[in-house]
């Protein structure tokens, strides 16, 4: 496994050097930008259809930097200078535990005030150069993609919480024996967390500004999709914990081992036993070998979202990408989950779990939204693209 990108490196070229970027880290950014670019694309693509359209909004130009400008930017100037010093300080320090080191109390205080100080600065200088002595308004025409910088921000933000929020319930045990630990634990997220609340965000962004909500979740979907299989690629690559139940059962012959039984050797959380006459950070491996499940999901996910792509402009009901979504993503997780080793819970004398249910609902949700399009196709005698 590569818990952090000098790994990958060194077995893909020999190079040997440090490089403490988390490998599951980089490719949840890489998730990010994949999606920004689909999201982006498919909000041109339905702009020119007709189905979204731009909006209008005032600006003022020519004020001076507010208090509140300056004292934000100086603060994103603190928090970066405070952490990227510190970790160029620290290197050693850093490397040993990319993430403790972000979430903890640890940086450079001197560099963080100078930099903050600098942001501050900039702001204040960049609108004083533009001010006008009669400030004034200017009517702006701001198409939808034009957004995907708010939108990831938030969707990322609230995401980031959502996933924290449903891996504190789904570990509740955990939470009540050691609260703080639990939330601040640098490993503990949960994708349908993230997922819920960086959708709802996306769809409260996109409705404020006019979008309908079935064409907002029918944009949505493709690059949600596949932000989900390049996540996973990241997961099986690092070895995060996300794997399935033990495979003792003989492996077919036409695959390799390592797609049928895994003992995540390197894993990017220690776990197992170690690894003999291996020195380093990351030295375990399982005692008995898994269902690689990251791997079925990345693989699955990324030929679902070519699936979806490649027939995008031949559906034209509104709603059915996103009931597709629902059917094809929830049934997948649901299968998966049978052979995951995530906590089950017992509801209506089912076991399953957390993310089990929640697959199992969005399949209901997508065959229940289907039936609603049937009916409403017979009624009206025909399919139509709505606007």
């Amino acid at each position: 496994m590569f818990p952090t990108i000098g790994h990958l490196i060194y077995y893909l070229f020999g190079i040997n050097f440090t490089f403490p970027v988390q490998t599951l880290g980089l490719f949840v950014a890489l998730s990010f930008l994949l999606s920004y670019i689909v999201f982006s694309s498919e909000f041109k693509r339905y702009e020119a259809l007709g189905k979204i359209k731009a909006f209008t909004r005032n600006v003022v130009v020519g004020e001076r930097a507010s208090v509140a400008e300056i004292g934000i930017n100086s603060i994103l100037g603190f928090l970066l200078g405070f952490k990227a010093f510190g970790a160029m300080f620290n290197y050693t320090v850093f490397s040993a535990n990319p993430q403790g080191y972000l979430l903890s109390l640890k940086g450079n205080l001197v560099m963080a005030i100078l930099t903050g100080a600098v942001f501050g600065l900039w702001v204040y200088v960049d609108k004083k150069e533009k001010e006008l002595e009669q400030p004034k308004v200017e009517v702006q025409t701001v198409h939808l993609y034009q957004l995907m910088g708010l939108i990831v921000f938030s969707v990322g933000f609230f995401g980031f919480i959502g996933a924290k929020l449903f891996d504190t319930v789904e570990h509740w045990s955990n939470f009540r024996y050691d609260p703080m630990g639990t939330l601040f634990n640098v490993r503990g997220f949960s994708y349908y967390g993230g997922l819920i609340f960086g959708a709802l965000t996306y769809l409260y962004i996109g409705h404020k500004k006019g979008m309908k909500l079935v064409h907002l979740a029918d944009i949505g979907s493709p690059g949600m999709m596949l932000a989900y299989g390049i996540g996973r690629i990241g997961c099986q690559l690092a070895g995060d914990g996300d794997w399935g139940i033990a495979n003792n059962h003989p492996k077919p012959g036409f695959i390799p081992g390592w797609m049928w039984s895994f003992t995540y050797p390197h894993n990017a959380i220690n776990a197992g036993l170690p690894i003999p006459d291996c020195a380093g950070n990351y030295c375990n491996q399982l005692v008995h070998g898994v269902y690689p499940t990251p791997f079925y999901e990345a693989t699955i996910c990324l030929l679902f979202f070519a699936l979806m792509w490649v027939f995008r402009n031949k559906i034209i009901k509104p709603g059915f990408m996103f009931f597709l979504y629902l059917m094809l993503n929830g049934g997948e997780r649901f299968l998966i989950e049978l052979i995951r080793i995530n906590p089950k819970y017992q509801i209506w004398g089912m076991n399953f779990t957390q993310a089990g249910y929640i697959g199992l609902l969005m399949v209901i949700g997508g065959l229940v939204g289907f039936v609603c399009l049937i009916i409403k196709t017979k009624k009206t005698g025909k399919l139509q693209p709505a606007t």
